[in-house]
């Protein structure tokens, strides 16, 4: 008897379990994260100089949008950092069972999106 395998996958209808979306955003975070390195070290370069460079930093960090990416690379840091607590946990054999992993998943997504907020209104 020959299994029907189907003619396509309709990526719309699977549904990844809340450990695995966060799996995938503590890899996408850490990615974010190392390509953001030149940015951020710029940002500090500007800050720490001189005077002049410092006012330069201040105007560059002023727009809108360049608060936006900083408030996103904040959160990716924060979620990054969440979740590697989880997975060390994890690694430890602490929390496999199924309902603890859930429970401890979208405890991550919400203690960074918390903590995200906390740390970004006091830094905005």
């Amino acid at each position: 008897m020959q299994k029907q395998r189907p003619k396509y996958l309709d990526l719309g209808k699977i549904r990844l379990p809340v450990p695995g979306i966060v799996s995938i955003l503590h890899r996408a975070s850490g990615v974010a994260l190392f390509f953001s390195i030149p940015l951020l070290i710029y940002l500090l370069h500007g800050s720490l100089s001189s005077a002049d460079s410092f006012e330069t930093y201040r105007a560059v960090v002023a727009f809108p949008l360049v608060k936006l990416i900083l408030l996103g690379l904040l959160w990716a840091f924060l979620h990054h950092a969440c979740a590697g607590i989880r997975f060390l946990f994890l690694d430890m054999h602490h929390g496999l069972e199924l309902a603890t992993a859930r429970a401890t998943a979208k405890t991550v997504l919400a203690a960074s999106i918390a903590l995200t907020v906390i740390v970004g209104v006091s830094l905005w």
